[in-house]
């Protein structure tokens, strides 16, 4: 009997479940065109794989009796890595992006931060409201939440409160998100 290699080197996982790595001794074989050859020992199924020059690659080892697909494993492997490397393009990471302001800040200056929020927002990035009292400005945290209250009700619809004003020490946060658009 001759001995041809699995065409996966160093990978322990993936040998197991290709030609001569699998450890099953009946399989049910689906063959290169999908058509199921039936029930069939472990050395006939590599015989016919070998036969039509292709793999005996294990689809679904969990069932009984386990089923293995006759294939080009290295056009199927190469198949998988090309879907992947388009989903991970294809995803978009959130990122918490913060915006601190003051309890005694401007107009013009809250103005400025909301477009910058709303920059982020668009982008698709949650941002996080921080505003830290310095000193005596404590005594009037009442002034920090409106300030707070102010800044979200300028973002607008475009926004869902992720989490609503809270005290941390000396620092006033909350968090807003894009809205889902559906």
């Amino acid at each position: 009997m001759e001995h041809i290699k699995s065409p996966v080197k160093g990978n322990n996982k993936t040998d197991s479940l290709v030609n001569e790595g699998i450890s099953a001794r009946e399989l049910l074989v689906i063959d290169d065109q999908g058509e199921k050859l039936g029930i069939i020992k472990i050395h006939q199924a590599l015989h016919e794989a070998r036969s039509r020059e292709l793999d005996l690659v294990v689809v679904s080892p969990d069932s009984k009796p386990v089923v293995a697909k006759i294939m080009d494993y290295s056009k199927f492997r190469y198949d998988q890595q090309r879907k992947a490397r388009e989903m991970k393009k294809n995803q978009h990471v959130v990122e918490l992006k913060e915006i601190r302001l003051s309890p005694v800040i401007d107009k013009h200056d809250l103005e400025t931060k909301v477009k910058n929020a709303n920059k982020f927002i668009s982008k698709g990035d949650k941002v996080k409201i921080s505003l830290r009292f310095r000193g005596r400005m404590i005594v009037h945290s009442a002034q920090g939440y409106k300030v707070i209250e102010e800044f979200i009700q300028a973002l607008g619809d475009s926004v869902v409160i992720e989490s609503h004003i809270k005290m941390e020490g000396r620092t006033l946060n909350a968090t807003v998100a894009p809205k889902i658009k559906s």
